[in-house]
């Protein structure tokens, strides 16, 4: 039986990345997957869908500039996008392979091995694996981490087929734009496919919305100018509805809605899109007598350890956040909680996100609606993207940045959310920060390049202060700065 210090099932972003660990700590170890290196997080899930998104805003951004160009508007080859999208996949699959690939031939020779193929814990360090080419292979393992990731949910009363009815992994296969789309889902998946295709312009997008807003966890504002984004580029937000029959009827999607007032209606489209979260992959993974626990998210684990010593569990197999950032987070740490002592505690607080939306929302930290949740008192400042000189020179000046911070001298921050151009570079200053408990004023007098977005941070921190340059009072409308205490806003005095 072949013997290994390590072995990570699974080789999305969690997977990979541990297994890169590893080797830094020189042990022994095997990397099994049984579909495609990187995962979800490459091959139909995280850069696909960016790269569609990317490829729709430029479209969208052409389209918009044509008057300049006094030009009608050409028409798209849809199968050309389709290829630039899987152009962008294979580049970043294949230098994963290849990297891997001369890992072993370097002076890691002998560490690192990897095989294709179906593992199964037999008990607490045997491993079964199927290569589906000759018998089965069982090794053995001192340490284990589970990293098999998650897959769309599916919905049992939906007639999802992945032709006409489809998730996240059937969008991939469509051989043109559709005419007609309905979304199932008015979370960040669902948000993220309806800015893509009205994006491209070819498609009239529905989104259903069981509340009365898209995107229930973030705040009102930033809500405010999504859905109005998306209304302006033909998006159909059925609000306040409930689906409560999809058929497929001579190629097409009928389905009807029951609304919160009673009424009903039925419409037809080409194609629908089942966006409602994803589920971790979890079946058949291990044998009936080992017991690892789990609940409805997925397997539990306490600082990326679960109930059995030596099997840990990373990315979206947990019941932790599901992104492709903490992911790798979590697999460089258990190795390094396995084979030595982490530098410092995994932590969330200060884990960045972004929603490919228009424009993009990217932040860090707690968002206002959170802290609200929490009863905490705090400040919070608001500067509008028309303060900011390089959002004037892009010539767009939708979005803004929303600072929150503690109501009390250090003013540590405790979150930002910026939506706009060039949203999600500007927030690492802030992580930082707030990985080191620090307060605002180590931002006050940083020297930012000009013009950048991050300038932006920067007054936020000075009105915080009282020294900004722009003066809340001057300019209601484009910058606020109040405290919440008890529940009640106030406006700051300096």
């Amino acid at each position: 039986m072949e013997k290994y210090d390590l072995v990570i099932i699974g080789a999305g972003p969690a997977g990979y990345a541990a297994a890169m660990r590893s080797l830094d700590f020189k042990k022994r170890t095997l990397l099994v997957e049984k579909g495609e290196v990187g995962g979800a997080g490459v091959t139909n899930g995280a850069l696909s869908s960016k790269t569609w998104w990317e490829l729709s805003r430029g479209a969208a951004s052409f389209r918009k500039n044509l008057k300049r160009f006094n030009i009608e508007i050409p028409s798209m080859n849809y199968k050309e996008i389709q290829d630039e999208v899987l152009r962008a996949v294979h580049e970043r699959k294949d230098m994963l392979e290849v990297h891997m690939q001369l890992m072993k031939d370097s002076h890691f020779i002998g560490l690192l091995s990897y095989k294709k193929g179906k593992a199964k814990l037999l008990g607490q360090n045997e491993i079964e694996i199927d290569t589906g080419d000759g018998p089965k292979e069982v090794i053995w393992a001192d340490y284990i981490i589970l990293a098999t990731g998650s897959r769309p949910r599916y919905l049992p009363d939906l007639p999802i087929d992945e032709k006409i009815v489809m998730t996240s992994d059937g969008i991939e296969k469509m051989q043109d734009f559709p005419e007609s789309m309905v979304i199932v889902g008015a979370g960040v998946i669902g948000c993220e496919f309806a800015t893509i295709f009205s994006g491209f312009g070819k498609t009239k997008v529905s989104l259903i919305d069981k509340g009365d807003r898209i995107l229930p966890f973030e705040d009102e504002d930033v809500v405010r100018v999504i859905e109005r984004n998306m209304e302006n580029s033909g998006v159909l937000v059925h609000r306040n509805s409930h689906l409560i029959r999809m058929e497929i009827k001579n190629s097409r999607v009928e389905y009807e809605l029951e609304y919160d007032d009673g009424t009903k209606g039925t419409f037809n489209v080409e194609k629908a899109l089942v966006a409602v979260g994803r589920v971790p992959n979890y079946e058949d993974l291990w044998d009936d007598k080992i017991s690892i626990s789990i609940n409805k998210r997925g397997i539990e684990d306490s600082d990326t350890q679960t109930n059995i010593a030596n099997i840990y569990a990373v990315g979206d197999i947990t019941s932790d956040i599901s992104l492709v950032n903490v992911g790798e987070l979590e697999g460089r740490y258990a190795v390094e909680k396995i084979f030595g002592r982490p530098k410092r505690k995994l932590v969330y607080e200060n884990i960045s996100t972004i929603m490919f939306l228009n424009p993009e929302v990217a932040g860090v930290g707690l968002n206002e609606t959170q802290a609200k949740e929490r009863g905490l008192d705090y400040k919070v400042v608001t500067l509008d993207y028309s303060c900011i000189p390089r959002a004037i020179a892009k010539r767009n000046t939708q979005g803004f940045i929303k600072l929150i911070v503690t109501n009390n001298e250090p003013m540590k921050i405790l979150g930002v959310k910026i939506i706009g151009n060039h949203a999600s570079s500007a927030i690492q200053a802030i992580a930082l920060l707030i990985f080191m408990d620090k307060g605002i004023e180590e931002l006050s007098e940083c020297v930012h390049p000009h013009p950048s977005i991050t300038e932006g941070i920067q007054e936020c921190v000075r009105m915080l202060l009282g020294i900004s340059m722009f003066k809340p009072d001057a300019l209601r409308g484009k910058l606020s700065c109040r405290t919440r205490i008890s529940g009640v806003y106030a406006d700051l005095k300096f």
